[in-house]
């Protein structure tokens, strides 16, 4: 089941909300978080920490959460030194150069488990370790990685072709989408916008009446392949710009 599902391309426009279920708890990210989800719980019986502390751990977690995908996607995705640097560069395309070159293509929007999971476990088991020690860290883990499973198919559902009529989805993929195809410098939340009304990066499409000319390549364009090619080099059937222009004559 799981090869003829993921043998092919899948295109999230192109895609309804049941076929987008059974490819996502097919694929092995999924797994691997759910799988390592029951790991952090059975470990976290071991040494149990006080249900109070377990409770503020998952708390934690889950409010930590959002401010660290806010800091990573808007400092670390959205700059630039990634794709100047070869030690870099690979991982920049794979993680997020992709996903904002075609933003519907389902297999990129996966986060890369050698990106992820550190960022989860670092994220969660030191706070959750100093709240309860091991049992309180191991629930915060389990935490992190559920969150993440939620977090993955929320991002999935909002490259779906439709408009939920619930408003407060609505206004939520109305801004993930605006940062796809509008402006990327802004909009960084994906799930949620709490850190963009902070840190005066949340807009509306309206508020911003002209697209960034580097929304689909990230300023990665001609002239910046030139100078650092590492990225190029991995993406020879994609020329930037045209790709680029190719995707905004098709939003508008």
């Amino acid at each position: 089941m799981h090869d003829r599902i993921w043998k092919h391309r899948h295109q999230l426009d192109r895609m309804t909300l049941s076929s987008l279920t059974v490819a996502f708890f097919q694929h092995h990210a999924v797994w691997t978080y759910l799988l390592l989800a029951v790991v952090s719980a059975t470990l976290s019986g071991f040494r149990p920490s006080t249900l109070l502390q377990t409770g503020a751990a998952i708390l934690a977690a889950g409010l930590i959460y959002p401010l660290i995908w806010y800091a990573l996607h808007r400092w670390v995705l959205h700059s630039r030194w990634m794709f100047k640097s070869p030690l870099t560069a690979s991982t920049w395309k794979r993680i997020h150069y992709d996903h904002h070159m075609d933003p519907h293509h389902l297999e990129v929007l996966f986060g890369a488990l050698y990106t992820t999971l550190p960022t989860i476990v670092l994220a969660t088991v030191p706070i959750g370790w100093l709240i309860g020690g091991l049992g309180a860290a191991m629930a915060a883990l389990g935490a992190g990685l559920l969150i993440t499973c939620i977090y993955e198919f929320v991002h999935c559902v909002e490259h779906l072709p439709y408009k939920p009529r619930n408003r407060f989805l609505a206004n939520m993929k109305a801004r993930h989408l605006a940062h796809h195809f509008h402006d990327e410098n802004g909009n960084y939340g994906i799930t949620n916008f709490a850190w963009d009304g902070l840190f005066g990066t949340l807009y509306e499409r309206q508020d911003r009446p002209y697209k960034s000319p580097t929304v689909f390549n990230l300023g990665y364009d001609e002239e910046a392949a030139r100078r650092y090619p590492w990225v190029g080099k991995l993406s020879p059937d994609l020329v930037p710009v045209r790709v680029a222009a190719r995707q905004r004559s098709r939003d508008v």
